[in-house]
Order: structure tokens, then sequence, then C-alpha cells
């Protein structure tokens, strides 16, 4: 019997097991890593004393393989995996996703869209009399009423949809273990979710509610009217915190929508006991034949030391579902988790990251947090730094130095969601240092997302200038190290607020300093956004103002094409966004120019000696060139992963350009 829990009837009977209590229903293939959220609550289960069972990737044309292990005895807990089963199988553009990093071998095509319903529906024909409810992203991102972007429409909350009891959102630890003990004390239903905090549930009446609580449009208002609909998202992230939010409640018919208060955030300790828990840090070995479950690559050698994000995009579902209050652990159990790494099958002395929602964030933002919560109508990062928040990487860069000391470690690197914004808001360059000198290999990838301030306002992130700062002190930092290492951004085109001429403005720019991006990322609309808010209302909950937005197929095309401006597929499509803009003075031999007026497949960049395309559309010193960023969400949302890592797998290292030299990638010699 190996140390994974039971998959099959004949994984039960080796434990001498003839029931179950839980039995989890995921969308991936079983990892018994601290990176996947089935591995954690199921540990987390485990731990408390029950017995549970997991059901991964189960057929979805009948109840067949729920039934093989028999009905649980308390309930079946359902969750899409990872990240969204929707965003698994299709691309922004709406294109079908040959694979899926989830499945073994990376076989797409074995979970059904909208797995969590699907998942429910089957649950209920199996064991009409056993509680189902939901976790995971793509369930918790589905709590209320939402804007569907792959049905285009406004769809009811999953509990609506799928007559599931009950779901989790966020960060379950704490939900899960008391929704089983309530369970387990002849709770049935929705009632055993009741005064639960991190849970949603649908009642008749509201006359017994546990919480404070505030009213948001109802489903049929927010389906009638967009402004009530950008009302109710504000609404939904005003009470996302654990000090100070209350219950919400959302009408759908005759029934009512009641969410609880988000969960008390973990402490030190009790993270600590988490990810101590005695996970077998892989993907089931039935999986070894099918050629294993590529997702477990980016983190089998990585830790995660925190959760949570008080940066906030307006993209990123990170503040909707972990929240923006930062949980970290401590030092010793990062340290011991590193030492189990360096005895693994495979570890060649590289930590490919220690990381997090956002790698750099230790501590809350300010003292205030810890007591009143988060500021319901400000943002610790933007349009500026706040005044209160407290920039310092003492913590992490003592964390780091420890890490690189441990015997057999070679290089500890840090790649994940670096803040560039909090880095600048620290006087000290202790941690700049030490990250340039020993925590990066050849290249850095932050995310500026644009350099129009226009868009970034619309995202949420700050000014473009803190990253022109950034950027010049890393040049410096390289030169006085004697490095020649890069700085990689991440873009996204189509951003609501984003325009044509923003798209323009961001061409000139990496024309003038000699980049073009080999990824680029098309806004997402996924659940649980206010960026999607504002992509379905044309309206920015915030201010509740209009809002433009590149919706059509052509606009979006426009604007991601002007950003890779120099690919010759994209030149049709260049000039045609130019023409639009009535912008033809970049069209032409100038310095300033993005493109010439050559015919064919002439690709010389104005200024430029003879630049060859060579047959496959590729120009000198290039290679063809994946473009489709998959974020938390998200992470890296961007759209964030139940465990607080980016949800999908990483774009592949991309290096900086072989032709004109980038002054934006290389760091610049002082005059």
């Amino acid at each position: 019997m190996n140390g994974f829990l039971p998959i099959s009837k004949q994984d039960m009977t080796d434990r001498g097991w003839y029931y179950c209590d839980f039995l989890i229903v995921t969308g991936d293939a079983y990892v018994d890593h601290p990176s996947f959220g089935t591995a954690i609550i199921s540990r987390v289960l485990e731990d408390a004393g029950y017995k549970v069972a997991i059901l991964s990737q189960p057929d979805f044309r009948d109840e067949h393989d729920f039934l093989e292990m028999g009905r649980p005895r308390y309930a079946v807990l359902i969750n899409g995996g990872n990240i969204d089963s929707m965003v698994a199988h299709y691309t922004s553009a709406k294109k079908r996703r040959s694979d899926d990093a989830y499945t073994p071998g990376g076989v797409g095509g074995k979970r059904p869209d909208r797995a969590v319903t699907v998942y429910s529906m089957l649950a209920r024909r199996a064991f009409p009399e056993t509680p189902v409810y939901l976790g995971g992203i793509e369930a918790s991102l589905r709590r209320f009423a939402h804007y569907d972007y792959w049905a285009d429409r406004v769809m009811p909350s999953i509990l609506e949809s799928t007559g599931a009891d009950g779901v989790m959102f966020g960060m379950s630890e704490h939900s899960v273990v008391e929704l089983a003990n309530n369970l387990k004390h002849g709770k049935k239903g929705a009632d055993a979710c009741k005064g639960v905090r991190g849970t949603a549930y649908m009642v008749h009446d509201t006359d017994d509610l546990e919480y404070d609580a505030v009213e948001c449009p109802s489903y049929e208002d927010v389906c009638a009217s967009k402004p009530d609909y950008a009302r109710s998202v504000k609404i939904q992230y005003d009470e996302q915190d654990a000090v100070r939010g209350k219950a919400i409640l959302q009408r759908h018919g005759k029934r009512i929508l009641v969410q609880n208060p988000p969960a008390k955030p973990l402490t030190t300790e009790e993270m600590d006991h988490v990810y101590a828990l005695p996970y077998m840090r892989n993907y089931h070995p039935s999986y070894e034949a099918l050629g294993g479950v590529p997702a477990i690559q980016e983190v089998q050698f990585s830790i995660i030391h925190n959760r949570g994000c008080f940066g906030a995009c307006n993209f990123c579902a990170l503040a909707f579902h972990q929240g923006r209050y930062i949980q970290v652990r401590s030092h010793e159990s990062v340290i011991e988790e590193a030492k189990k790494i360096t005895q693994m099958p495979g570890f060649k002395g590289y930590i490919h990251d220690v990381g997090g929602p956002t790698a750099n964030f230790r501590f809350p933002a300010c003292k205030k947090q810890e007591k009143y919560g988060c500021c319901k109508d400000k943002r610790c990062l933007f349009p500026t730094t706040c005044q209160n928040i407290e920039a310092d990487h003492t913590d992490y860069l003592e964390l780091l130095r420890e890490l690189r000391h441990i015997e057999g470690v070679k290089k500890v690197f840090v790649r994940s969601g670096l803040r560039y914004d909090y880095m600048m808001a620290e006087k000290n360059d202790a941690f700049f240092r030490e990250l340039v000198e020993h925590h990066i290999s050849g290249q850095l990838k932050v995310a500026p997302e644009h350099m129009s301030d226009n868009a970034l306002y619309y995202m949420g992130k700050p000014s473009f200038k803190v990253y022109e700062q950034f950027r010049e002190r890393y040049a410096r930092i390289n030169e006085k190290l004697g490095r020649k290492q890069y700085l990689v951004p991440y873009l996204m085109s189509s951003h609501p607020g984003a325009t044509l001429d923003d798209a323009i403005m961001l061409a000139q720019y990496l024309n003038r300093v000699g980049y073009m991006p080999e990824q680029v990322q098309d806004f997402y609309p996924t659940p649980g956004t206010l960026s999607t808010a504002m992509y379905y209302t044309e309206i920015d909950p915030r201010t509740m103002k209009p809002v433009f937005v590149a919706k059509t197929p052509e606009d979006k095309a426009m604007q991601r094409a002007l950003l890779q401006w120099r690919r010759p597929d994209k030149r049709p499509i260049v000039i045609a966004a130019l023409k639009k803009a009535h912008r033809e003075d970049l069209i032409g031999f100038g310095k300033e120019c993005l493109i010439r007026p050559g015919r064919g497949n002439d690709q010389r960049m104005p200024g430029s000696k003879q630049h060859s395309v060579s047959r496959h559309g590729v120009s000198n010193g290039g290679r063809p060139q994946n473009n489709d960023r998959r974020h938390s969400a998200p992470n890296n949302d961007k759209h964030s992963a139940p465990n607080g890592k980016r949800p999908t797998s990483r774009p592949a290292q991309s290096k900086p350009n072989q032709g004109k030299k980038s002054g934006w990638a290389k760091p610049k010699k002082k005059k």
C-alpha cells in the first residue's frame, strides 16, 4: 500500500476501509502536492480524523465511476481542478486548447466543460440523499450571479445552477473542517453551512442569519441592468475582508443566496501545520505509464511561502478568492520543506521558486490591517504606494539566505510574481542587489502589463514611471555586479479602458527601446474580477463611469498585433490599425515608423539593415512564438489557483531579441 489516499475500491480494501467519510471529486489528475488544492483539502480532512477518497477525472458521461467506491458517509466535495475548466479548455479567443497540463500525458478533453456543474449533477444522480458541497477556483468565483464570457450572458450563482448544498470559497482549510464537524454532528444540507465563515448557501428566508448582512442587486436585476451588475460586483469586493466584511445576500427568484464573511486567515502556526502534512509530493503512480502529469514539473521543486496579495490588480481574481491579507509560513517550515526537496529523486540542486501569489510579500501591508482589515475604498499600491505601507524585504531576504546555505542546494530562484512597485517603495537596495546576484538566471520577469497610464488606471496598476525607475535601477545593479541579465516584461492587450491609441503608444515605446515581446496576453474575462465587470457592463464599478471596451475580434486583433508589429503575419492588421487611428505617419521609412510600406513578406524594419525572413516567417535570430500566456488569474490571474500559485504552466523562457539591442531588456552602460 502506498502513501497516497485511495482512488479506487481496491485502495480502500487495502486500507481495511469499507466506506469513506468524504469523496472528493476533482477535474484534475490526483497529485498529492501542496500546490494542488485537492491535496491540501484531503490531507486537512485526514488530519482531522476523516476517511477521504479521491475520484479524479471521472467519466462524465454517466455516474458509474461515482458509484465505484460506494456512498460517502457525510458528503461529496467537488472541485473543477486547479484552474477553471473553461480556462483549461479555451483560449481568450474561445479557441479549443489541445492539451491539459493537469491530465496524465497532457491529454485534453478528460474533464467536461463547466466541470463543477457536470460533476454535481452526476453526484446527485449517484447519491440522491448525500449532501454535495463545492469548492476550488471554478466554484469560488461563481458563487454570485456572474457574467460568463463563454456563454456571453449573466448566469446565476453556481449553487442555483447545480443544486449543490453549499460552496466553500477562498482558501478552505478552516471552512472544510468546521463543515465536516457540523455534518458529523447531524446537520444536513445548507444548515451545515450556517455560521461557517468562507461558505455560501441558499435559503428561502433570512430569519436566522448569524452575521450582519448587506444585500446586493438580485440575479434578475443584474441580468436586466448593467449598472446594477456593476454595483453588485462593487459590493461583493467591498465585503471581501475577513476582519470587517459582512455577510452578503443576493436574491435568485424565491430563494436567497447567503454568503457568510470570508474565513479567518491562517496563522503562521496553522500554515506551517498545513504544509507539514504527509504529502507524497508527486502524482499518483498509476499515471506513470500514461506519461505522468505535466503540471508537476513547475512545482515539484518549488516552495510556497505565502498567501494573499494586497496588490489587488483589477484583472486578477486573487483579491476575490484568497483576499488581500498576507499569510506566511515560518522560516523553519520553509527550510524543512526545502530539505525534503533535496532528498527527492531528480533534484539537481535547484529550487525553482520560493514564491506565492506575490513572491516578495511577507507581512500585511500595514499594521492597521491586523485590527481593522484592508481599506474598503483604497488600494495599497494604486494609484501610488500608500503612505502607511511598510515596504520591507528584510525577512524575505533572510529566508532566501538561509535556503541558499542548505546542503545540496546550488541555487534558489525567485520566479513567481515579484511586485516591482513594492520593491521600489523600499529605499534599501539590499534585497534588490541579492535578487540580481543570487536568485535569477539571466533574466527577470515582471508584469508592467502596459505603458499607457490610461490603460494602467483601469487595470489598477501604478504609473508606468514606476516601472521605468525599476528598470533603470535593475540596469545599474547589473552593471555594478558585472552581469548581463535581462528584464522580460509581461504585457496585456485589449484590457477594458485600453484604446487603440494606447496600443499604438505602447508599440511606439517598444519600437523606441528595440524590444518586441514573444508573449502577449489578450485580456481574458474570467468570472470574479472587476475587469470582467468592466468588460461586460462597459462601466467602471469603482466610479460608475463609462469605459471603452475592445470587444470585437477586429479591435482585439489590432491591439494585439500592434504589440508584435514586427511579425510578418501581423503586417496587414498593423497597417489597418494605424489607418483606423489615422496614424499613417507611422507607416514609412523613418526611425519612428512602426512599419514600412513594402509589399508581401518584405519585413525590413525602418532604418535597419537588410532583414531576412526565413521560410517559416520568423525573422533572423527568431523562432516560432507562442503568444498565449494563460493567467491566474492569473495568477498571475492571473487567474489564481486555490493553492496560491499561478494557476497554469508558465510560458517558455523567452529570450531577449537577438537583432536590435534592446533598451528594455539589456542594462545600459553609463556614459
